[in-house]
């Protein structure tokens, strides 16, 4: 995209189905829906300005790791809008980070729609994220986000305890993974991944608004986890003073969110949730 264009509202074929660019005639920002879902939001004018309120969730992690506004080593599975990456590339300057993004046909719809090469310290690799993932060295970064669909389902080979270990492997001592899931109901689906981290990692939060905990709407939950111990009692502060107030749950909290949910293996016949039709009416 020439700087001065603007995105073009409309539908686009990618390679997983339609991706459609929605302008929000309120901020000016867009909306990037797969397959009728809502993926991702982009405001090219402030990278800073997360709209989903599980971004926010995970804006405000990020926010609290490492020291003042030290960049980061940053590696994102799932691509989209690049949300979380410009977020990170305008908070922390000198940051250098990775998005894999399955399908090449989105990853250039965004090229084309929105400012990526702007976006200093940022690549874009167009495959699969456990391999992607498993090609990078031991303790080479400091953040890794899973935020990837397909459609409005997670793919199963990055919920399991083996991709985790390899995520752990990546990670440096005090490196964190950020993992957005949606469930709905009793969760059970989120409970077996928040085992899954459990299994790998010694501290373990979980981030959701009340009325998704109690089953009472289909939602995301944002799942972080580190060897080293995550600044729970920050992130209740700040969810709490938020219009929409998000529960922050620790280590023992989900030791008991999680009692009698093993965790996901390879191979294991687990069903990722589907959101129900109303959902995105």
């Amino acid at each position: 995209m020439r700087r001065g264009e603007r995105p073009e509202a409309g539908v686009h074929a990618i390679g997983q189905g339609e991706a459609e660019l929605v302008r929000d005639g309120d901020r000016g920002g867009w909306v990037i829906l797969i397959d009728g879902v809502p993926q991702s939001y982009v405001d090219p004018d402030d990278p800073t300005h997360l709209d989903f309120e599980y971004m926010r969730m995970l804006g405000d992690i990020v926010d609290h790791l490492g020291v003042g506004d030290e960049p980061l080593d940053a590696v994102h599975i799932g691509g989209a809008g690049c949300t979380l990456a410009r977020y990170v590339a305008a908070t922390r300057p000198g940051s250098r980070q990775v998005v894999f993004e399955l399908d090449g046909a989105l990853v250039q719809l965004v090229r084309d729609n929105f400012p990526v090469k702007q976006i200093r310290g940022l690549k874009i690799k167009v495959g699969d994220g456990r391999a992607g993932l498993a090609a990078l060295p031991d303790a080479s970064d400091d953040l890794v986000v899973l935020d990837a669909f397909s459609g409005a389902e997670m793919p199963l080979a990055l919920a399991t305890a083996e991709f985790t270990r390899d995520v752990a492997r990546v990670l440096r001592d005090d490196g964190v993974y950020l993992v957005n899931v949606a469930d709905g109901g009793r969760l059970p689906f989120a409970r077996r991944l928040a085992a899954t981290l459990q299994s790998v990692f010694p501290h373990t939060l979980l981030m959701a608004e009340p009325g998704t905990l109690r089953g009472r709407r289909y939602g995301n939950l944002v799942l972080g986890a580190s060897r080293e111990p995550l600044p729970i009692a920050a992130l209740t502060r700040i969810s709490a003073g938020k219009p929409i107030p998000a529960r922050c749950m620790d280590t023992a909290d989900l030791a008991r969110f999680t009692s009698g949910h093993p965790p996901i293996h390879d191979g294991d016949p687990v069903i990722p949730p589907n959101p129900p039709k109303s959902t995105f009416a």
